[in-house]
C-alpha cells in the first residue's frame, strides 16, 4: 500500500511539473474574440473564462471598476487581449497553468537586487495542503504552483512581492524578506465556496442546512422607498406572510406578521420572534440601510434552539459591522412624493340626492329630500347659485346643516394628492486587521396624506458597532443603537374618524358656511385645523456586548451581554370647535366632530429588557466525519411601567399641560407596571459525513415565569436529516448538469409562552380607584371585585412541527430553488370556557381544550445568468396555507365560530338566484317558496330585489338554526383565508444601467361584506349609516328614477337594513390581487468620471412603490385593506387611511 501511495505521489507532481512546463504552449494554443465598449476589467476576465479553461487570480483592490475599455479583437491569444486591456494599467498578469492567470501590481521600478531562491508551504486554515495554488512574484511572469504537498520552491528578487492565490480561497500578499522559507495560510472565501446562513446562536454552510430558512440581502432592500424594513419585505421569502392591520396605511400603523400562517387562536401571540443582531427587537425601528442580511427561520429544526419565545419561528437580523481596509464613507438619499391609491370616488351632489332618495323609497314608500332641496343642488352643480350659496338659514337662527347643497368630493378634500417625505443616511466603515470599526446615521422625515391637520412621521437613528482583536485568544464584539420616532397628528384623526368619515362625507356638504366659517357639524376639518394634537415620541436604545474567547483551534466560547430600554410619551391635547349661526357672529359648540371638553392627556412608558447569554461551541473531524456541537444558557427579564393621566378645562390653549387644567370632576389617572424572565439551557449537534449526510439535533429546557412553579419547565427538542445526493457515486453522471440537490426533513415540539395574559394561571382581585357607584362622604368609593376561577390545569401550549423540504442547483447553479411541505399542529390552546350550570355563580374558567392544524407548502425558484455585459436573473416565490381546527368547544356547532373539524376562514352565505326584473318575477319565485318565502331574511319583496334560492327545499329561504346540521339555505360560499402568495422578482443590468421590479400578490381570497357596510353597499342601516360612492350608482332602478333606467344592474334596489345585502353568492367578493411593489432604475456613473472628483462609486436613482394593481375587486376597496379599518364596526370596515403609490429619487456615493 505504501509503495502504491508513493507511486501515485511521484505521479501526480509529473503532472505538475509538466503542466508548468507547457503553460506556454497551452497560452497559444488558446484563442478568443473579445467585443466590448465601455466596459470593466472583471468584465473583460468573464468574457476570457467563458471562452477558455483560464480562471482569473486577483485581489479585489488591485482590480479597479472603471468602465473605460473598448475592445475589438477577432481570435487572438489570450495574452493579446491581456497585453491591450493593461497597457495603461499598473498591473501585469501572469499565465501559470492553463487553467489560472493572475493580475498583480506591477512595480513602479524594475528591482536590480539580485534574486534568491525561496521555498514554501500553502495550506487552508484546517491544516490541509492546497495543491496547485498560483505563487506569483508580481510584476513579472516569474511564478509557480504548489505541489501535491502544497509546496513550492521559486527564484525571486530580493525586494519582490508574491502573490498567493487559489479559487475559492482569497488570495495574499506576501513581501520577500531575509527568509528563504516561508509558511502561508489561506483563507476561504466564503462567498465562493458556500452561500452561509445565519441560524440560531450562529452560522451555517447553506450546502449543509437541514432546517427551512429563508434569507433576504441588503442588496434586496437597498432604495426602496418605504419607512420601514417590514414595508420592504413584503412578499420577498415565501412563508413569511405580513399584511396590513389597524387602519392600514397611518404612518405609525404597525403590519402583522406570521410565518406560515395562523399559529393560534387561544390567549396567545402566534407572531415570530424577531431577533436584531442576537437581541429581541422591533424591525419598525431598525434604519433598513444598516441590515446585512435577513434569515427567517420557519420549522422547529430551525428556531427551537430558542425555545418557548420562538414557537411560530424567529426572524433574525444582522446588522453591518465594520471591515478591515481603509476609511469607507457612503452617504446616500432619497426624497419621496406619496399619493392616495385606490381610493374610491364620490358621487357628485346631484347623484347623491337621487340615490339617496331612491333609498328611502324602497325601504319607507317616501323620499328623503323634497322638491325644493332637489332643486338646490341641481342649481348649485348647475352653476345657478352663487358659490357660497352652500345651504339656507332656518327659523332658529342656524344654518339647516342637515339640508346642504354643495358639491364636495370628500376623499379629495381630505387627502391631498401629494405628501413629500426625504431620508438620509450616512455611513462609515474601517479598520485594521485588529479593530474594525461601522457607525452611521439615519434621518427620516416624512408628512402624511391629510390635507388638514397633516400628520409627520420622524425617526433619527444611530448605530456604532466596533470589534476588536485583544490577543490572538479573545476578541471583543460593542454595538449600540438609538432610535427615535415621532408621530404626529391630528387629536380628532382617531378611531372615531374613520367609523365616522364615510357616512359623514356627504357630497352636498360643504366645507365652510355661506359666511366663510368652517361647517363644523358636518365635516371634520376644522377639527383636524384646529381642534388639537396628537403626539407619539418612542426612544430606544440598545447597547449589545460580546466577548468571543478561541482557547483552542475550533473551539469558541461567546458571552453576549444584551440591554435594551424603550421609553415612550404620548402626549395629546383637544380644543373645543365651534360652529356659527347664519349671522356670522354667534358661535356654538360642536361635539359631532369635536371633543365636549377641552384636555390634556399624557401618558408614558418604560421598559427594561436584559438578555445574558453564555454558550460555547466546537468544531472537529474524524476522517470523514465532521462535528459541531454547541451548548449554552439563556436568559431574560423583562421589566415595564406606564401610568397616564387627563384632566379636562384649560386655562389657556396657548399652554397645552396638565397642571394648567382646573376641572374637578372629569380627570383620570391610570398605570401599571409588570414583569417577566425566562431562563434555559440548550444544545445543538451537528453532523456531516463525508458531505452527504447531514443531521441536526436540537435540546432546549425552558423555565417561564408566567407559569406555576410546578409547571414551570418544559424541554423541547428537535432535529432534522439531509441528504446530499449530489455527493453520491451514482449521480456523477448529472454533476456537469445538477450541481446541489438536497432532502431534508424535520420534526420538532415546542411550546408557547407568549401569552396575552402574563400570568394566566393566577387569581388576580380587579380594583378601581374613586369609581364606585355611590356616594360615601360626598365621594365615590374605592372598589375590588372577587377575583375569577382559574382552572389548575391551565399548563403550555405545544406546537408540532414537521417538514420535508428540497433543495437544488442546476445548470452551474444558475437555477437554484427549494420547495418545503410543512405540517404544524398547536395544541391545548386556551379556548373558550365549557358550559356549566349557572348555579355555579360566577364565570367558568377557561381551560386548554382548543387543537388546531396548520398544513402548506413553499416554493422559491431563481434563474440568474450572464452575457457579456447582460446580466439578468428572475425570482419566484408561492406560499400556501390553510387552517383546519381539530378541537373547539362549540357543542353546538354554530357556523359563526370556529368548529371542530372544519377550516377557518369559512364563509357562510346563501345561493342567489338573481335580481327580480319585475313584480311578477318576484311573486313567482315567492310563489315556488310556499312555507315562508323569504320572510326570514326581509318582507317587501319586489322588482330589484334579490332571489335566494331554497337550497334544503324547505319551501322556505331562512338560515335555519345557523348550525352545522340545520344551516337552512346557508352553505360555505368562500373561504377568507388568504392563499397561493406569491412574489416576482425581475433584475437586469447591462453596463453601469440597472432595473428591477418586484411583483407581489395573492393568488386567491374570498371576502364577504357585512349586510350594513356601507363602504361595499352604500345602503346601510338608515339615512345617517349609508355611502355614496360612484360603484354604488349602477344599482336597479326603473325608468322612475331621474338616474335613468338599470335593470341590468350589479346592485340590487338600495334598501336600508339589509334584506339585498345578506351574505351570498353573487356578492362574494375576489379580494385575489397583483401589485407592482416596486419598480427601481438605476445607473452607476463610469469610474473614471468619479474618481475625478474623489468618489469610489456614485449610483442614481429613480424607484416606485405601488405603481400598478390588478384586481377584480370592487372599486370600493383596496385588496390589502379589506376588512380593516372603520374603528372595528362591520358598518364601517374598509374605511381606512389609503395606501400610498410612492416615488422617489435618489443618490447613493461611496467615498
Amino acid at each position: 500500500m505504501s509503495n502504491l501511495l508513493k507511486v501515485q505521489k511521484l505521479l501526480c507532481i509529473a503532472v505538475w511539473l509538466f503542466c508548468i512546463g507547457v503553460v506556454n504552449v497551452f497560452a497559444q494554443e488558446q484563442h478568443v474574440t473579445v467585443e466590448l465598449r465601455n466596459a470593466t476589467l472583471r468584465q473583460v476576465f468573464k468574457s476570457i473564462e467563458r471562452q477558455t479553461t483560464y480562471r482569473f487570480s486577483y485581489r479585489n483592490a488591485v482590480v479597479d471598476n472603471n468602465n473605460d475599455i473598448t475592445i475589438s479583437k477577432h481570435q487572438v491569444s489570450v495574452s493579446a487581449v491581456l497585453d491591450e486591456v493593461l497597457k495603461d494599467r499598473n498591473l501585469s498578469y501572469s499565465i501559470v497553468s492553463s487553467k489560472s492567470i493572475v493580475i498583480s501590481d506591477k512595480p513602479v521600478q524594475k528591482s536590480t537586487t539580485q534574486p534568491k531562491k525561496i521555498k514554501g508551504t500553502v495550506k487552508a486554515v484546517n491544516g490541509d495542503p492546497i495543491i496547485g495554488a498560483n505563487v506569483v512574484v508580481q510584476g513579472t511572469t516569474i511564478g509557480c504552483i504548489t505541489d501535491i504537498d502544497g509546496n513550492f520552491t521559486l527564484e525571486v528578487p530580493s525586494d519582490g512581492k508574491l502573490t498567493i492565490s487559489y479559487i475559492g480561497y482569497l488570495a495574499q500578499d506576501v513581501s520577500v524578506t531575509g527568509k528563504t522559507s516561508y509558511n502561508i495560510v489561506l483563507k476561504e472565501d466564503t462567498e465562493m465556496l458556500d452561500e452561509v446562513v445565519v441560524v440560531g446562536f450562529g452560522t451555517q454552510k447553506k450546502i449543509n442546512l437541514t432546517g427551512a430558512v429563508g434569507t433576504v440581502t441588503a442588496e434586496d432592500l437597498k432604495a426602496r422607498p418605504v419607512q420601514n424594513v417590514v414595508q420592504a419585505l413584503q412578499g420577498k421569502i415565501p412563508g413569511l406572510n405580513i399584511s396590513a392591520s389597524g387602519n392600514v396605511g397611518e404612518l405609525n400603523s404597525s403590519p402583522d406578521i406570521n410565518i406560515r400562517g395562523i399559529g393560534t387562536i387561544g390567549q396567545s401571540s402566534g407572531s415570530p420572534l424577531v431577533l436584531i443582531d442576537g437581541m429581541e427587537g422591533n424591525m419598525r425601528e431598525l434604519n433598513p440601510q444598516d441590515i446585512e442580511n435577513i434569515s427567517v427561520l420557519k420549522d422547529a429544526a430551525a428556531s427551537s434552539i430558542y425555545g418557548s419565545r420562538a414557537p411560530f419561528g424567529v426572524i433574525l437580523i444582522t446588522t453591518k459591522k465594520g471591515k478591515e481596509g481603509t476609511i469607507k464613507v457612503n452617504y446616500n438619499n432619497n426624497f419621496r412624493w406619496s399619493t392616495p391609491v385606490m381610493v374610491p370616488e364620490s358621487m357628485n351632489s346631484i347623484e347623491h340626492v337621487y340615490w339617496m332618495n331612491d333609498m328611502s323609497i324602497n325601504s319607507s314608500g317616501s323620499a328623503i329630500f323634497d322638491a325644493h332641496y332637489v332643486q338646490r343642488v341641481e342649481d348649485y352643480f348647475y352653476g345657478k347659485l352663487d358659490p357660497n350659496d352652500v345651504m339656507e338659514a332656518k327659523s332658529d337662527g342656524r344654518w339647516n346643516i342637515d339640508r346642504p347643497n354643495a358639491n364636495v368630493d370628500w376623499y379629495k378634500e381630505y387627502y391631498r394628492d401629494w405628501a413629500p417625505s426625504q431620508e438620509h443616511t450616512a455611513s462609515i466603515t474601517g479598520g485594521t486587521e485588529k479593530w474594525k470599526y461601522y457607525a452611521s446615521l439615519n434621518y427620516l422625515t416624512q408628512e402624511g396624506l391629510m390635507r388638514h391637520g397633516t400628520d409627520t412621521y420622524d425617526r433619527f437613528a444611530s448605530t456604532v458597532s466596533l470589534i476588536g482583536q485583544i490577543n490572538k485568544y479573545v476578541q471583543v464584539d460593542l454595538k449600540t443603537r438609538f432610535v427615535r420616532t415621532d408621530y404626529d397628528r391630528a387629536t380628532s384623526m382617531d378611531g372615531g374618524f374613520y367609523l365616522n368619515m364615510l357616512r359623514r362625507a356627504r357630497p352636498t356638504r360643504s366645507v365652510y358656511d355661506p359666511n366663510g366659517h368652517y361647517a363644523s357639524e358636518i365635516n371634520y376639518v376644522n377639527a383636524l385645523d384646529n381642534g388639537g394634537r396628537h403626539n407619539e415620541q418612542n426612544d430606544m436604545l440598545s447597547q449589545q456586548a460580546t466577548l468571543l474567547v478561541t482557547p483552542l483551534k475550533n473551539w469558541n466560547i461567546r458571552a453576549e451581554f444584551n440591554y435594551r430600554v424603550n421609553t415612550g410619551f404620548t402626549h395629546e391635547h383637544a380644543y373645543k370647535i365651534y360652529s356659527y349661526y347664519a349671522d356670522g357672529v354667534t358661535r356654538y359648540q360642536c361635539t359631532a366632530t369635536g371633543t365636549s371638553n377641552d384636555y390634556v392627556s399624557e401618558s408614558a412608558f418604560k421598559s427594561n429588557y436584559f438578555a445574558p447569554n453564555i454558550y460555547t461551541d466546537y468544531t472537529f473531524d474524524i476522517q470523514k466525519h465532521n462535528f459541531k456541537v454547541m451548548a449554552g444558557f439563556q436568559s431574560e427579564s423583562y421589566r415595564q411601567r406606564y401610568f397616564s393621566a387627563k384632566r379636562s378645562d384649560l386655562i389657556s390653549e396657548d399652554v397645552t399641560e396638565l397642571d394648567k387644567t382646573t376641572s374637578q370632576k372629569d380627570y383620570a389617572i391610570g398605570g401599571n407596571r409588570g414583569r417577566w424572565a425566562t431562563a434555559g439551557v440548550f444544545g445543538r449537534v451537528n453532523y456531516v459525513y463525508d458531505d452527504k449526510y447531514l443531521a441536526e439535533l436540537n435540546l432546549r429546557y425552558d423555565g417561564s415565569s408566567r407559569f406555576r412553579k410546578d409547571n414551570r419547565w418544559n424541554l423541547f427538542t428537535s432535529f432534522s436529516l439531509g441528504w446530499n445526493l449530489m455527493r453520491e457515486e451514482f449521480m456523477e453522471f448529472m454533476q456537469d448538469h445538477i450541481q446541489s440537490l438536497k432532502l431534508r426533513g424535520s420534526y420538532g415540539e415546542l411550546g408557547n409562552q407568549n401569552t396575552w395574559s402574563w400570568y394566566p394561571t393566577y387569581q388576580i382581585i380587579p380594583t378601581g380607584t374613586s369609581n364606585g357607584k355611590w356616594l360615601i362622604d360626598g365621594m365615590k368609593p374605592n372598589t375590588a371585585d372577587a377575583p375569577k376561577l382559574i382552572s389548575t390545569t391551565l399548563t403550555w401550549e405545544r406546537i408540532r412541527n414537521w417538514n420535508v423540504g428540497l433543495d437544488w442547483g442546476i445548470f452551474n447553479n444558475r437555477l437554484t430553488g427549494s420547495f418545503d411541505y410543512y405540517q404544524r399542529s398547536t395544541l391545548d390552546m386556551v379556548g373558550p370556557a365549557p358550559t356549566l350550570p349557572a348555579t355555579l355563580g360566577t364565570e367558568v374558567p377557561q381551560t386548554n381544550n382548543t387543537n388546531l392544524r396548520t398544513m402548506g407548502y413553499e416554493l422559491s425558484i431563481a434563474w440568474k445568468d450572464q452575457i457579456e455585459d447582460f446580466s439578468y436573473g428572475i425570482q419566484f416565490s408561492l406560499a400556501d396555507s390553510r387552517t383546519k381546527i381539530l378541537d373547539y368547544p362549540n357543542e353546538k356547532k354554530s357556523i359563526w365560530t370556529y368548529m371542530s373539524g372544519r377550516y377557518t376562514g369559512e364563509i357562510w352565505g346563501y345561493t342567489t338566484i338573481g335580481i327580480a326584473k319585475s313584480q311578477e318575477e318576484m311573486d313567482a319565485h315567492l310563489a315556488s317558496l310556499p312555507n315562508g318565502g323569504q320572510n326570514a331574511v326581509g318582507n317587501v319583496w319586489g322588482a330589484g330585489d334579490i332571489m335566494y334560492a331554497d337550497i334544503n327545499g324547505d319551501g322556505k329561504v331562512s338560515n335555519g338554526a345557523q348550525t352545522l346540521n340545520d344551516p337552512g339555505d346557508m352553505k360555505v360560499i368562500g373561504n377568507s383565508t388568504p392563499r397561493y402568495m406569491y412574489g416576482i422578482n425581475v433584475n437586469l443590468a447591462w453596463k453601469g444601467l440597472d432595473f428591477s421590479m418586484f411583483w407581489q400578490g395573492v393568488g386567491k381570497r374570498d371576502y364577504m361584506p357585512a349586510s350594513d357596510n356601507m363602504v361595499f353597499w352604500g345602503a346601510g342601516g338608515g339615512e345617517w349609516w349609508s355611502a355614496s360612492l360612484k360603484p354604488h350608482l349602477d344599482y336597479f332602478r326603473t325608468s322612475d328614477s331621474p338616474l335613468g333606467e338599470n335593470l341590468d344592474a350589479y346592485y340590487p334596489r338600495p334598501r336600508f337594513w339589509g334584506p339585498n345585502t345578506q351574505a351570498q353568492t353573487r356578492y362574494i367578493q375576489d379580494a385575489s390581487y397583483i401589485r407592482l411593489k416596486n419598480l427601481q432604475i438605476g445607473y452607476t456613473l463610469p469610474n473614471h468620471i468619479t474618481q475625478k472628483v474623489g468618489m469610489d462609486n456614485c449610483r442614481i436613482f429613480i424607484s416606485g412603490e405601488n405603481l400598478l394593481t390588478f384586481t377584480k375587486l370592487s372599486e370600493t376597496m383596496d385588496p390589502e385593506s379589506v376588512g380593516l379599518g372603520g374603528n372595528g364596526a362591520t358598518a364601517s370596515k374598509g374605511s381606512v387611511y389609503p395606501l400610498s403609490k410612492t416615488l422617489s429619487v435618489g443618490l447613493s456615493v461611496n467615498f
